[in-house]
């Protein structure tokens, strides 16, 4: 495992190579150091405490653990303790190799040969850090011997004070069912919906936004500060996540999630597979995310 620190004018990144991992971004304004991650406790930590991992070759949950595709079924093996199922891939628990480094960017990747997934792939991160700004790049490179479909996505933690909202405007929504499967595509509820900045509800989420617009606006106006994410035209899905103590006895509504996601959470048991894209051998899926801190 490596940690690696950049620094690029007021804001500075600090990344782990054990699951690919953000272990915090900060901007240094005249009230301080501000993060716009949520900091990792210790830069030993997982990507569940993380500040963000990776999504590869494909984020959430299919239900079932199983698939068909092109004639063949296709079976995945639960990679936590915890939870039923084969979870985001294999990225988030994976050692990454550190393939280019400069002193403002870092380019990782890690090769996945299974046993507990039928995908064969090779995976790239780049993060890149620029004075006002960082670009997150994630691709993936089918290298198996099928046409498989992949889907690529981050689950970014940021901080939740009291004052924080967020803007994200999105068409559909997509309700939860037992085993935090998505259920049925429904109009946004009212405490869901941001397309106007709005606060987190106070209460559990965990859903599916369907044609989000690729752009979204985090505001924490205690630390007169703003964040704007901006998505490539492939994220045309995201997840909110708020966590509750009945799921994380430790949670202090201290965080939320924002997760771009270039398909639907099982999208592999949908008709249209959930925007999932098939690659073939030796085809590429790729996207980036920028995270842009401005003044309030």
């Amino acid at each position: 495992m490596a940690v690696i620190d950049l620094k690029s004018g007021p804001l500075s990144l600090r990344i782990s190579t054990e699951g690919g991992i953000i272990l915090g971004f900060w901007k240094d304004i005249d009230i301080g150091r501000v993060p716009l991650l949520r900091p990792a406790k210790s830069s030993d930590a997982d990507a569940l405490g993380s500040s963000c991992y990776p999504l590869v070759p494909f984020g959430n949950r299919v239900a079932g653990n199983s698939f068909e595709f092109d004639g063949r079924a296709y079976t995945l093996t639960p990679n936590t303790e915890w939870d039923p199922h084969y979870l985001h891939g294999e990225g988030w628990q994976a050692e990454w190799s550190v393939d280019e480094r400069t002193p403002t960017s870092v380019e990782i990747s890690f090769t996945c040969q299974g046993p507990s997934t039928p995908y064969r792939y090779r995976a790239m991160q780049t993060f890149t850090l620029e004075d006002d700004r960082l670009t997150l790049s994630l691709s993936v490179e089918n290298m198996g011997e099928r046409p498989l479909p992949f889907g690529l996505g981050w689950h970014p933690y940021f901080p939740l004070t009291p004052k924080t909202t967020l803007q994200a405007p999105a068409e559909h929504f997509w309700t939860e069912v037992e085993g935090w499967l998505p259920g049925e595509r429904t109009a946004i509820p009212a405490d869901l919906d941001f397309s106007e900045p709005a606060p987190l509800p106070e209460r559990w989420v965990n859903n599916g936004y369907e044609g989000w617009s690729g752009e979204a606006t985090i505001i924490w106006s205690e630390r007169h500060t703003q964040l704007r994410l901006t998505a490539d035209p492939i994220f045309r899905h995201a997840f909110v996540f708020v966590s509750d103590t009945a799921f994380d006895p430790s949670f202090e509504r201290d965080y939320f999630c924002f997760e771009p996601m270039s398909h639907l959470a099982n999208g592999h048991n949908l008709p249209d597979l959930g925007d999932l894209k098939v690659l073939a051998p030796g085809e590429k899926l790729a996207g980036s995310f920028t995270l842009e801190p401005r003044s309030l």
